[in-house]
């Protein structure tokens, strides 16, 4: 009993002491990204333009990068948990995909330059449609793989829309707007963009952390879960509702972010155990870190925005992917 008691205490003290560091990282990034600008480094202070600079332009920005890649990773992680597999990630539901065709038909159809906020209303609107449409097709009975087809098929078909769109644009401009968008990035965004996307973020975030229990459950297989009293139907609504919120608006407002959803929970898994109730809240903490430490990178060696966010992220995930593949080869391999 004494050595179950001592085990127990060496976890907990594990746990507390990731989650210490990466907390401590997160606030530590986020005062970082309000100190870089162009206007110089170091909090702007006093009246009239250094507070604009640190209200308008400054905090909006690590703002969104923090919630942005907590809800990328949380929900890269809770999918991989209710799906069971490794290489699952927010864009296999469609909702990117769709958030992003949402935004591409607003740019083409010229209704973003009526008012500044009709790019994330178009792309919020994609991403509920997207959802709705996958929800169709899996069914009330329907599983992890028919998810996981309708999710497919609903992200093919978006794609599809937007390379159509793209080359039926005859506005060169309308066509360079779209491309920048889809590369995604966290530059000239306020708080209105803030006001609007952070709370549907909160709220799916927060949905898919109470689902931490049931996860763990999951992790038996869906005949032991349902025996310990899971509502399955019920955890796939919550965990697509979760996801729709969050990385649906999160995609609106910033664009397309890459691999964030898929790195930062494969590289977290380990120090947790492998338990998804722990893997959720380290992976929300690991996400928000990484973001902002991407874009501060990207303000720091390219200040005129020559790269932008999702190709950097990209460029990062890209050879983890490579890395994870070899990795998986090598251990099948006698």
């Amino acid at each position: 009993m004494s050595t179950a008691t001592n085990m127990w205490s060496r976890i907990k003290a594990a746990d507390a002491r990731l989650f210490v560091l990466l907390g401590g990282g997160v606030l530590a990034l986020a005062l970082l990204s309000l100190m870089i600008g162009p206007a110089g480094f170091g909090l702007p202070r006093g009246e009239g333009t250094a507070q604009l600079i640190l209200t308008e332009i400054r905090l909006p920005r690590t703002l969104l990068a923090a919630l942005t890649g907590a809800a990328l990773a949380l929900s890269g992680a809770a999918l991989q948990g209710y799906l069971r597999n490794p290489l699952a990630e927010p864009g296999i539901i469609g909702v990117s995909s769709g958030a992003g065709l949402g935004a591409v038909l607003v740019i083409h159809s010229g209704i973003s330059a009526t008012f500044a906020l009709a790019l994330p209303l178009g792309g919020l609107v994609g991403a509920a449609v997207a959802t709705l449409v996958v929800l169709a097709l899996a069914g009330e009975r329907g599983g992890a793989l028919t998810l996981i087809l309708a999710g497919v098929a609903v992200s093919s078909v978006a794609t599809a829309l937007i390379s159509l769109v793209l080359s039926l644009s005859a506005n060169p401009f309308a066509a360079v707007e779209i491309i920048f968008w889809l590369l995604g990035s966290l530059a000239d965004r306020s708080m209105t963009h803030v006001w609007l996307a952070g709370p549907l973020m909160l709220a799916g975030m927060a949905v898919l952390l109470m689902l931490g229990p049931s996860l763990d459950a999951m992790t038996l297989g869906e005949d032991a879960a349902r025996n310990l009293g899971v509502d399955l139907a019920r955890v796939r609504y919550l965990i697509v509702a979760g996801t729709a919120l969050s990385v649906g608006a999160a995609t609106a407002i910033v664009g397309t972010i890459a691999f964030v959803g898929l790195v930062v929970p494969h590289v977290l898994r380990p120090l947790v155990r492998h338990a998804p109730s722990r893997l959720l809240p380290a992976s929300l903490l690991g996400g928000a870190a990484l973001v902002l430490a991407s874009d501060i990178t990207l303000r720091i060696f390219t200040p005129g925005g020559e790269l932008r966010l999702g190709v950097l992220t990209a460029l990062l995930g890209a050879p983890f992917f490579l890395w994870l593949v070899l990795r998986t080869r090598a251990e099948l391999e006698p």
